[in-house]
This record gives structure tokens, C-alpha cells and sequence, in this order.
């Protein structure tokens, strides 16, 4: 429980590491407003209240309007601390612009006027070497963050444990683990939405966690994808059967739907999500030392108690199911 309880503003509780920092900040004794998208027209969506703690209230209205930010949202209201788990869902550089920086800052800006004293936002850890759109968006609202005066504090995730179980349903079906080049290009030290969701809980009353850029992953040694292969095959009790695919068929591909991008707007999309797709096969998730330019597993620092390995256990077993939404690739 936190010693002084906080009045707090979560944008982003629909998410899954949204909804899961909404039941830990509750937990810790804060009193926690949610502010979301309404349901979408005819019922056909569940309600984005679905599944958040009893004690929170839920408010709706659209992120990326200042106007109902203010007046559906803060409601002319005292918050002590503006929690962010707000991302954009594809990526795409229209998105990733509207969504990963104008809402984060429309929201800062409402938080200065509204005399709110801390800023709690949940980037990643990509944003260290930038080389998409979803990157460039993010880092310029953590350097608005940061000069704003405001108490801040900037958590980058290493990896999601939902954005790593994309195949246990092609090897069910007996097809092989697909990896880059060798399975061991990369490696990351994932960390669990409800782990990820108590360290962002923790900002709130830690001091050294203030005014502080804090990449964090989870417990354990560093994972290559040739690793999770490997155990996901051993825990199916399927001989492990690896396609390697080459990082120059992705370059192939980034090279074709950029040119004729320039022609067709979904092809300027795929092409985007092609140079995605490039980067998480070819760069680790993990802290970057800026004097040798190299990934560093130990200098990545760990917090929780949940493994990937124990949630490929669970998932397997049929007792917990990834939501990867609209960040799938396999």
C-alpha cells in the first residue's frame, strides 16, 4: 500500500498493460480514474470498463481530442499524477504521431494548467536507437516530458511476453519456429503485464525512480528467439524444427512496397510494417551502451517474478491466452 494515496488520471486502461497498472495502482490504495474509449456503436465490442478493478472509475471520451481530454477527463478535477499506457496500435507513422506524442502531449499540457505534479509515461525501450516513426513520436514526447518542469518519470519495457507467443499455434499444427538468420541475432529480457504494471505503480512513491529514463525487463537471463524455440518444442514434446528466414528477403521486401508506396497508401503501410518487422529481427531488447553501440543483457536491469518460460507453461495448458491484437506478425 502507498504511504500517501494519490489522486491519479490512467490514460491507456484498455490495453492490456493498462487494465493491469489499473488494479495495481488500486492495490497500492490510489484512487484511480480511467479515462477510455467509449463502446463502439451497436454493442459489438465489449465495454472498455470490462475487467477494471471495482474501486476505479471509468470515464469516456477520445484521447486524441484535447477538448474532451479536458472536459470528460479531467473534469475540472485535482489530480496528483498523470499515469500514460496510451501507444499506437499499428505503428504506422499517422498513428504513431497522433497517438505516441500529440495525445501524451495534449495531456501534458492539461496537466501543467491543472497544476498535476507528476507524470508517470510508459515508452519502450526502442526509442534508445530510433529509426521508425512509432520511435521518433515517442522520444520527442520524452524530451517534452522532461522539459516541462513536472516530476517525471519514463519507463521502457524491454519485451511483452503476448509480442513473443505469436507461434505456439504453427508449431501445434507441426509447422516449424521461423527465426532470422540464425535464432540468435537478438535478446531480450521479457517482462510480464503484471510485473511491468507494478513497477509503474512503484514510480508514484520511489523517489529514486523520479526524473529518471528507467528501462526494466524482467527476471532471468537474456532469451534469443532460437531459445524460446527451443523450449516451446520441449515443452510441446515436438522434435525442434527451425526455418530460417534471411533479414535480405525483409530488405526485399522493404525495398518493393516502399517503392510502389509511392503509388498506393496501404502499400506505404505494409512497407512501414515491413521496417517493423526488420527492426525487432535485428535488434535486441535490451540497454544499449552508448560508447560501444552494443546491446548490454547485464546492464538491463530485472524486476518481478514472472518468466516468459512460465507463461508458455500457462499458455500451453490453456489457462492464460495472448492478446497480441494488433501487433501480431506470425
Amino acid at each position: 500500500m502507498s504511504p500517501a494515496p494519490r489522486r491519479i488520471l490512467l490514460l491507456g486502461a484498455t490495453g492490456t498493460v493498462g487494465r493491469a497498472t489499473a488494479h495495481a495502482l488500486v492495490d497500492c490504495g490510489h484512487e484511480v480514474v480511467c479515462f477510455v474509449r467509449p463502446r463502439h456503436a451497436g454493442g459489438r465490442s465489449p465495454d472498455a470498463a470490462t475487467g477494471m478493478p471495482d474501486a476505479a472509475v471509468v470515464r469516456y471520451g477520445d484521447v486524441t481530442d484535447p477538448d474532451s481530454l479536458a472536459s470528460d477527463g479531467f473534469c475540472g478535477a485535482r489530480f496528483d499524477v498523470i499515469v500514460s499506457c496510451i501507444a499506437s496500435r499499428t505503428g504506422a507513422p499517422g498513428d504513431a504521431w497522433a497517438i505516441d506524442h500529440d495525445a501524451n502531449l495534449n495531456a501534458l499540457q492539461l496537466a501543467e494548467r491543472a497544476d498535476v505534479a507528476h507524470f508517470v509515461l510508459l515508452s519502450a525501450i526502442c526509442v534508445q536507437k530510433p529509426k521508425l516513426a512509432f520511435q521518433h513520436a515517442k522520444l520527442a514526447f520524452e524530451n517534452a516530458l522532461i522539459a516541462s518542469g513536472l516530476t517525471w518519470s519514463i519507463v521502457r519495457p524491454t519485451a511483452f511476453f503476448k509480442s513473443l507467443s505469436g507461434q505456439v499455434e504453427r508449431l501445434r499444427q507441426g509447422k516449424p519456429f521461423l527465426v532470422f538468420g540464425d535464432g540468435r541475432l537478438t535478446a531480450c529480457k521479457p517482462i510480464s503485464d503484471g510485473d511491468l504494471a507494478r513497477y509503474i505503480a512503484g514510480c508514484i512513491d520511489d523517489p529514486e525512480r523520479h526524473n529518471r529514463i528507467l528501462p526494466i525487463g524482467g527476471p532471468g537471463d537474456a532469451i534469443t528467439p532460437r531459445q524460446q524455440g527451443d523450449y516451446l518444442f520441449a515443452l510441446l514434446d515436438r522434435p525442434p524444427k527451425f526455418r530460417h528466414v534471411p533479414v535480405a528477403l525483409l530488405d526485399a521486401i522493404i525495398w518493393t512496397t516502399s517503392i510502389l508506396g509511392r503509388l498506393s497508401s496501404k502499400l506505404a503501410a505494409k512497407a512501414e510494417l515491413a521496417r517493423i518487422g526488420r527492426y525487432y529481427a535485428t535488434e535486441s531488447m535490451l540497454v544499449l551502451d552508448p560508447v560501444t553501440g552494443r546491446y548490454d543483457a547485464e546492464a538491463t536491469p530485472s524486476f518481478g517474478t514472472e518468466t516468459l518460460y512460465g507463461f508458455y507453461d500457462r499458455l500451453v495448458r490453456g489457462e492464460v491466452t495472448a492478446d497480441r491484437g494488433d501487433h501480431a506478425v506470425f
